[in-house]
């Protein structure tokens, strides 16, 4: 049985991290509030808690007073659909330290229940993100006292600059692999994954015929790219296949792209940022094929949010946001090798 985290030795351990974790959130909000951002809260009950196909909820009934007129609503996966609604009636520049549910996540680098850092900026695009991204761990380097963080052997200065590289550059780099031909058709929600799959059986990487694009991505992604991300000096990982945009928009020029990042530090991967679709039509019709994946892998799905495509046509304004695992952020500024180190209390 594993010992209570509650235990007065046990907490003692955590003190020190627990203070670091503290005073970097108190800096980074300090940071946003000079930056001229509004703090906002929003819900974490939702009628949709996102349409990320793999990620797994948390859903409850909402009732009234008398235990009648039950809705279903789940705990939300990120606090992005209610913020964007806040961009639509006029806020330009907003952040969140949010708490967020995600279910069947329990790792060193995951939680159930965890702190996301989300903010956004009217007016914006990704790159703007990626300087917000610097100056966020330059802060948390002076917060934290330490010029260098480490994870499982991969060090990072964390005031360094960026080293900013797109994915068709590291899957060359790190893969030897011409990802753009393997996205021959812009259009496809789905590409075929054959010719990808045949240039991860060249590298060695196993695959199988049952293999979805996204698998095979994913596949030679985590073998050999992945781990070499963020050592030395933070990166940023950008320009997504179009078929894993989410909620970004395609970008200009390069419609098999889309202006979606990842900030990595340490091989951690810490942010997740877009330069924000805003054509309501075009986001219903991924909705609807993230929905209808749900359904064939897991035999689930989740409501769209209505509402969240009524103000999407009600007009955002171009925008760009991100959400940062604080908690990760954390983890690596205390110098800890688990989450759990740099949580007041752990959910089990």
């Amino acid at each position: 049985m594993t010992e209570p985290w509650w235990t007065p030795e046990r907490l003692a351990a955590r003190l020190p991290a627990l203070d670091t974790r503290s005073r970097l959130l108190k800096a980074l909000r300090a940071r946003f509030e000079a930056w001229g951002f509004a703090e906002v809260e929003t819900p974490i009950l939702q009628v949709c808690p996102g349409m990320e196909p793999h990620l797994r909820v948390f859903d409850t009934l909402l009732e009234d007073a008398f235990g009648q007129n039950r809705a279903p609503r789940f705990l939300h996966t990120s606090p992005e659909f209610a913020m964007k609604k806040l961009l639509v009636g006029g806020l330009p520049k907003i952040f969140q330290f949010a708490r967020v549910f995600r279910n069947g996540e329990t790792s060193d680098t995951h939680h159930p229940e965890f702190t996301m850092l989300e903010w956004y900026r009217a007016g914006a695009d990704y790159t703007r993100l990626m300087d917000d991204c610097a100056a966020l761990l330059a802060e948390a380097a002076a917060t934290s006292g330490r010029d260098a963080v480490s994870f499982r052997g991969v060090s990072c200065a964390l005031a360094a600059e960026l080293e900013r590289l797109s994915v068709p550059e590291a899957f060359a780099r790190f893969a030897g692999i011409d990802l753009m031909a393997a996205l021959a058709d812009q259009d496809a929600a789905e590409p075929d994954p054959q010719p990808l799959a045949a240039e991860a059986r060249r590298i060695g990487i196993s695959v199988s015929p049952s293999d979805r694009w996204e698998d095979v991505f994913f596949k030679v992604m985590l073998d050999r790219v992945e781990p070499r991300l963020g050592a030395g000096r933070p990166m940023v990982l950008h320009d997504y296949p179009a078929c894993q945009a989410a909620l970004s928009r395609r970008k200009p020029g390069e419609p098999r792209l889309a202006e979606r990042f990842e900030l990595y530090v340490a091989g951690v991967e810490l942010a997740n940022g877009f330069s924000e679709l805003t054509d309501a039509a075009e986001q219903e019709r991924r909705f609807r094929a993230d929905a209808a994946l749900k359904r064939r892998l897991y035999a689930t799905e989740v409501p769209i949010d209505r509402d969240f495509l009524d103000a999407l046509a009600f007009g955002m304004p171009e925008s760009a946001g991100i959400a940062l695992g604080f908690d990760r952020l954390a983890m690596l500024c205390c110098g800890a090798d688990r989450i759990e180190d740099v949580l007041w209390a752990p959910v089990r």
